[in-house]
């Protein structure tokens, strides 16, 4: 080679990365792509449904989802076990003659039921409230009926002053029937006073209550004023309820002392028709909260304390029916078995009647909803 001969050119070789998708894939993706023998597959477009950016984007949402789907199935799976722990070993069951007034029934969520809920006004044995029953089943507080299931929704009221023939005790007020002979009495007064089938039975447990309530992160309730001393107020070592008139948060002593409020000193002459419409209001307010976004997060614990604030002859599953067939058949609106009258009882007590065609046609009501 000459002096005056240019070096031949050098060239720098670099090595391509292997495309993401092939020539073929490329075809197939690209919209009016046919397979191989379409020429060159044309660029695809950024952030396009043909874009592999776009692909691995969904993928990601996909498995997000996924991952989200599992945790909410995980959670409600451990709320699900918890419920079932804790209604074999927490849960307290009725004395065994409350099997034998009850009417047989089907599943709550397929089959209509009736469901009697009683709270019985049984105090603590250290309680100071002036008169207050600390032994024996003590009279019902609360009083009442719920049907559902199979698409009904009901709700029944009655007045625990309401007067009513017990059988062996004459004329009485219906609460009395429970300090005769305990839930079971009550259901056979009730079944045959209002001429319906009863077929399960929900006592509340008002001694775990109150964790209930707290478990469930309160709960709102709106209502008129209330000034009530429980248990002799905060002066005697009990408890003082003060509530104006609005809406207002309560934790589950408060609601446990709204409950419980037998003579509400903001409205002296309020009657036992106003106390019923307390406790209706706060058991719409129990169940709004749990069908509220923030119970989910509050589910297992929730799980956990339902079973111990109850007496039912219902078993876990069972129970599981019932609830669902509530949160299922919407909020019915709770009707008050209304007196027509009042009546002074030979012990110069003071209580409500009501005529036969009036209870009639409120039984009427409750049973086609």
């Amino acid at each position: 080679m000459s002096p005056d001969q240019e070096d031949p050119p050098r060239y720098t070789r670099y090595r391509a990365r292997r495309p993401l998708f092939t020539r073929r894939e490329q075809d197939l993706l690209t919209p009016g792509g046919h397979g191989l023998g379409a020429g060159v597959a044309s660029e695809p477009r950024p952030g396009g449904a043909g874009s592999g950016g776009g692909l691995r984007r969904w993928a990601s949402v996909k498995r997000m989802a996924l991952v989200l789907l599992g945790v909410i199935l995980a959670w409600l799976a451990v709320s699900l076990v918890l419920f079932l722990i804790s209604s074999h070993f927490e849960r307290v069951s009725p004395p065994a003659d409350v099997a034998g007034v009850l009417d047989p029934s089907g599943f709550p969520l397929t089959s209509v039921n009736n469901i009697l809920v009683i709270g019985s006004d049984r105090r603590q044995h250290n309680s100071k409230e002036p008169g207050a029953e600390t032994t024996g089943p003590g009279r019902s507080d609360t009083i009442m009926l719920i049907r559902t299931g199979a698409g009904h929704a009901a709700r029944l009221s009655i007045p625990r002053d309401t007067i009513v023939e017990i059988p062996g005790h004459g004329l009485q007020k219906i609460n009395a029937a429970h300090a005769f002979g305990g839930p079971a009495e009550s259901i056979s007064v009730i079944k045959s006073w209002l001429g319906i089938p009863i077929n399960h039975l929900v006592e509340v447990n008002f001694e775990n209550f109150p964790q209930l309530i707290d478990a469930m992160g309160g709960v709102n309730y709106t209502g008129g004023c209330v000034y009530s001393l429980l248990d002799g107020g905060f002066s005697r070592g009990g408890y003082t309820l003060r509530l104006s008139a609005g809406t207002h948060h309560l934790d589950g002593k408060q609601a446990l002392a709204l409950a419980r409020t037998r003579e509400n000193l903001c409205a002296p002459n309020q009657t036992d028709l106003q106390r019923e419409e307390h406790q209706q209001a706060l058991f719409t307010a129990m169940k709004e909260q749990l069908l509220s976004p923030s119970s989910f997060l509050r589910l297992p614990w929730i799980a956990w304390n339902t079973p111990p604030a109850i007496i039912s002859d219902m078993s876990g599953p069972t129970l599981l029916g019932l609830f669902g067939a509530l949160a299922i058949s919407g909020t019915p609106p709770t009707r008050l078995l209304t007196p027509t009258g009042a009546a002074t009882l030979p012990d110069g007590e003071e209580g409500l009647t009501i005529t036969e065609s009036a209870r009639r046609a409120d039984v009427a009501r409750f049973m086609s909803g």
